[in-house]
């Protein structure tokens, strides 16, 4: 159960404290793409997005880690200006690894920000990365989205239970 539980939990990427990921030695930010940046209908970034990531590249290396595809990652990377990580296959490791090769980071110094608890949270605990659990963005969800969600459900009423993980009761 532990491997459900992220480091860090936040309203959305825009209320996580960057400065302290900074000050705590991270170096790399690795952002889920739908429901965690934009819904998953969305597909370009909107301006807000934009500035986000703008401010973030001035300290962190940006990557989009994503199951989705090339063809709907595309634009994301060429109006954000940032590098892409498509057909990840979250959680499994071995986009992780290869971006920590890619890039010659160590482990302590990645965090990955996403909205579901099967994908993101478990697949960057397995990696012992830093873990970060935003809401999602919007309800409308594609099928395997909504398959995993009915089994996020049962870990977070355990997680609950154990006064571990509290939706709605942020931390940093």
């Amino acid at each position: 159960m532990d491997k459900f539980i992220p480091d860090v939990y936040q309203k959305s990427i825009y209320t996580i404290n960057y400065q302290k990921l900074k000050k705590n030695g991270i170096k790399c930010l690795l952002f889920d793409l739908d429901n965690t940046c934009v819904s998953y209908k969305t597909l370009e970034p909107d301006l807000k997005l934009k500035e986000l990531f703008s401010v973030l590249e001035n300290d962190f290396k940006v990557i989009i880690i994503s199951n989705s595809n090339k063809k709907r990652l595309r634009p994301f990377k060429e109006k954000l200006n940032v590098d892409v990580a498509f057909s990840s296959h979250k959680p499994l490791k071995k986009k992780y690894k290869k971006i920590l090769q890619l890039y010659k980071y160590k482990v302590s110094e990645v965090a990955c920000i996403g909205d579901q608890l099967l994908t993101d949270i478990y697949g960057a605990n397995r990696m012992e990365l830093t873990s970060i659990l935003v809401n999602p963005i919007a309800r409308c969800e594609i099928l395997p989205t909504k398959i995993n969600r009915f089994f996020e459900r049962f870990i977070l009423k355990k997680l609950a239970k154990k006064d571990i993980l509290i939706m709605g009761e942020y931390y940093d």
